[in-house]
């Protein structure tokens, strides 16, 4: 049976996708377990990132046939089912009062499986680090019980070997990168020419090659980032918490770091769940399952249950229009049009979304942003 990914991959090549081709081919590779295989997509891979940085918009000689031949090769193996719902770690009620500062965060219940991505959301402040820092093992909970499925016992120890958390201020690596990753592999089992290979993989899937040989000082806060989740997914934790992952990110790094932890997650080679904090909550929006709104300790809102039982709808828009202006064409009383000093924020329990962006455009209201929010945790912002 035709690998499915395989004609996803396919069609990206079509479209002339070849970044998104080039990483799902190396996850495609990597699935198969096959080392061969890999290290065939990894040479593959740094032909192209070679060109691409030389000569933009090129693609090397005879490259799509190499992608046939390696497509071909994934097609002739058998694919394996990817390991979906497999319960990581489930939080009842917990709680945590700091007793400086007088902050709490209040009675939170939620459950991280296998392929999941959670997101929780919020200004800075009102508790996301501190929940994650719960989960991950590293603050003791007030109330509540916090579970890992897999784990026979809740020791530190098996903890901190089930669940890997990245925060915003990452410690300080030294020595080469690239020998960091090879000791963070070693570590976690895999020595040899695998370890070689799966540094290799690692640094070709995150766009890292170039970097490989320089230190902590001689990159950016962003690549740090990346190098270390190049070395955590190395020593391959089953659940992976990062705490504003995007922060230092730039826009275009920001969506394929995202796109990066959905196809990671539900990876055939390991899959895993992540939990992660950001403030970037269009984009968070995008690639999570679940979305935790979080405001002075609770959780106020939850994408995947609460949207199911909002009322009304909501809008945001852009436009050159005066408010008085766009509440009269959309129905005066009827609607709700607030204002933040960038764009405009409309709700109504009577109207949809589509049937007011459609008054706006046929009056031609010039509209520079839309964007539905009748069920995103926008709403509370």
């Amino acid at each position: 049976m035709p690998n499915p990914v395989a004609a996803e991959i396919a069609a990206c090549f079509v479209h002339h996708d070849y970044s998104l081709a080039v990483r799902r081919m190396l996850d495609s590779c990597l699935d198969t377990g096959k080392e061969p295989l890999i290290r065939e997509a990894v040479d593959w891979s740094r032909r192209y990132r070679s060109q691409e940085k030389d000569n933009k918009g090129s693609i090397p000689g005879g490259w799509l046939e190499e992608a046939d031949r390696l497509l071909q090769q994934i097609n002739s193996i058998a694919a394996q089912p990817v390991q979906q719902g497999v319960s990581l770690v489930e939080a009842k009620d917990i709680s945590k009062t700091y007793t400086r500062g007088r902050f709490s965060l209040k009675r939170i219940s939620l459950q991280v499986h296998t392929g999941d991505i959670l997101g929780v959301v919020g200004e800075n402040g009102n508790g996301k680090t501190t929940l994650l820092r719960c989960l991950a093992g590293q603050l003791s909970l007030d109330e509540g019980t916090l579970s890992y499925r897999l784990l026979r016992d809740n020791s530190f120890y098996a903890i901190k070997n089930h669940v890997a958390f990245i925060p915003q201020r990452i410690p300080r690596w030294y020595g080469q990168l690239k020998d960091n990753l090879h000791f963070a592999a070693s570590i976690a089992g895999v020595t040899g020419n695998t370890n070689r290979l799966m540094v290799d993989f690692m640094l070709e899937r995150l766009n890292l090659s170039d970097y490989a040989h320089l230190t902590w000082n001689q990159i950016s806060s962003g690549y740090r980032t990346r190098f270390e989740i190049a070395r955590i997914l190395l020593q391959k934790p089953r659940l992976l918490i990062l705490d504003e992952p995007l922060a230092n990110l730039d826009i275009n790094a920001q969506q394929t770091m995202l796109t990066d932890l959905r196809f990671i997650a539900r990876s055939t080679w390991h899959p895993m769940g992540v939990l992660l904090s950001s403030q970037q909550l269009h984009e968070v929006e995008k690639v999570a399952d679940t979305v935790l709104f979080i405001k002075q300790g609770s959780c106020l809102f939850r994408t995947r249950e609460d949207a199911q039982n909002t009322e009304g709808y909501a809008f945001e828009v852009e436009t050159s229009a005066g408010r008085e202006q766009i509440a009269e064409l959309l129905g005066g009383e009827a609607v709700q049009v607030h204002f933040n000093g960038g764009f405009y924020t409309i709700t109504s329990t009577q109207r949809t979304v589509q049937q007011m962006i459609g008054d706006l455009i046929q009056h031609q209201v010039p509209v520079t942003y839309f964007r539905d929010i009748t069920y995103s945790s926008k709403r509370f912002f």
